[in-house]
Parts: structure tokens; sequence; C-alpha cells
């Protein structure tokens, strides 16, 4: 995508919602997940950056909408943290909704404020690397920890597809007995609580802003909850546009996108994109 010019997306309802939130950016939410979508999906999700112009395209757009949404199921510190979102000028209208929305962090405030976590979480990691062992050895899988879910990596396997899928049941039967569910991605298998996810956090962020037009953007299969909540407001007349941070691992977002970049980088160019045509349109009605 050329960095000077916005792509035009394919889908009738995403060209409405572009429209929407260039018309009026004040009224608009920006929503975007972390990993894969403003940062590189990396081997150790430790060493997981943000690309290095996030955060001035986002400094350049937040201001101009209503807020800019980031929607992880890291902690919500740990993605600020790994973002390098904190103390940036410009970055008012950011808050991070960290847990798919369990926790938030507020640019504002800086702090991050939070429910007790799911007991089930704890149970479940005690009793994981026994689960893990019975399930055959797997030499390069390992345990993330997150505070309110425990993911599965099997990304460093020999054969990570392999691995994926011979663990997939065992996983499933643990979360189920401590009354989690399994969450698939992109050679990651999370255990978590029910009911939240980042279609639920991104729909109750709009409604309590109030926002009148929506853009998501994210890369994996945990996004998919998001392009429904944005498919839901649009049928309730909130415009939305759908962008997919592109790979070859995961086609299921890419089929339903409105839009589809080059991974993270063209991401950020989507972000600098809509601040300059946002401040062209600006300076041409003054």
């Amino acid at each position: 995508m050329d960095a000077d010019a916005l792509p035009t997306p394919q889908t009738r309802p995403g060209r409405d919602g572009l429209a929407a939130l260039l018309a009026q950016p004040g009224a608009a939410i920006v929503g975007l997940d972390f990993d894969g979508t403003l940062a590189p999906i990396v081997a150790d999700p430790e060493q997981a950056r943000a690309h290095p112009d996030a955060v001035p395209a986002l400094a350049a757009l937040a201001p101009k909408v209503a807020s800019v949404a980031v929607i992880t199921g890291r902690p919500a510190g740990v993605a600020v943290r790994y973002g390098g979102f904190a103390g940036v000028p410009g970055l008012d209208h950011l808050t991070v909704l960290g847990h798919y929305g369990a926790e938030r962090w507020d640019a504002v405030t800086g702090t991050v404020t939070a429910p007790a976590p799911h007991p089930g979480v704890a149970a479940v990691r005690a009793e994981l690397p026994g689960v893990l062992d019975r399930a055959g050895a797997w030499p390069g899988t390992w345990i993330e920890e997150k505070g309110r879910a425990v993911a599965v990596h099997t990304r460093r396997a020999a054969d990570p597809e392999a691995a994926f899928e011979a663990l997939r049941a065992p996983l499933a039967d643990l979360a189920a007995r401590h009354g989690l569910i399994v969450e698939p991605g992109r050679m990651v298998l999370e255990l978590r609580p029910p009911g939240v996810d980042k279609g639920a956090a991104l729909g109750e962020f709009v409604r309590k802003t109030g926002a009148e037009s929506v853009l998501y953007a994210g890369d994996d299969l945990g996004d998919l909850p998001a392009f429904a909540a944005v498919e839901q407001l649009r049928s309730d007349g909130v415009p939305g546009l759908l962008v997919c941070s592109g790979s070859t691992e995961v086609t299921e977002l890419a089929e339903r996108a409105d839009v589809v970049v080059d991974g993270p980088a063209g991401v950020v160019a989507l972000l600098r994109s809509l601040a300059a045509e946002i401040d062209h349109r600006s300076s041409a009605a003054s």
C-alpha cells in the first residue's frame, strides 16, 4: 500500500465504515490487536515489541479520533511496556484493554484496573506440566504465564503443527474441568475464562464511549470475535471497517476483512494514511 494513499475497502460496508470515520473522526474508535498487528510475531513472545513506527503513527492519529484501544490477550501492563505506550505525547486518547478487556490501562492516568482473577487459572497452571508430559514429548513446546490466563506455545517445536494438534484435546479437557476454555491462535493454545474475548471488550468499549463508527485491525483467530462485534455494530447502524494484518498462517480474517494489509508494517502505513487524510480534510474545510 502506498504510504500516502488510503486503500479502497473491497466491500460496501467497509467503504461506508471508512467514509463515516473520515467524515467524523472525533466520534470514531480505532481498535487494534497487539501481537501480529502492531508488533511482529516472534518465536519468543517476551521478545515481542511494537513495530518501530507504530508509536509515532498512533501518536499522529490518536488526537484526531475519539479513542484508540489496543485490545490484547496479554496483561495490560505488559502490552504497555512492549508497545512503548507510556508517557508518549499525543497518546492521551489511548486505552489498552488487556486480558481481552479484563484489565484496563488508560494513558491519562497511567494505571491498570482489574477485577480478581478466575480461580480456574491457578488450578490449570498447577496441573499443566503433568498434562503436557502425559500428552507426549514435544521438545520446544513451552508454557507462557499470562496472569489471568496460561498459554502453551508450539512454534519452537520440531513440528509445530503436529504438536499443536496433539495438544488440543488434552488441553481442552483440562480447561473444561476448571471452568475455562481453550482459545487457539498462531501455534498457541490459550486457556482462559469463558465469556471474555476481544469482541466483548470492543463492543463494551464502543457502547461506553458512544462511538459513531469503528475500525478494528487484527491478525489471528482470537480477533474473529472482534470482527463479529463490528459486523453486529454495522447491523445496529454503527458503520465499521475491518482490517486484516495479513499472514500466511491465518486466512479466516482475510476472507472477512474489508482491507488486507501486509502485517504490522501495513497496519502502521494505514494508521499514518488515516491521520494524513483527516488532516487534509480538516485543512480543506478551514
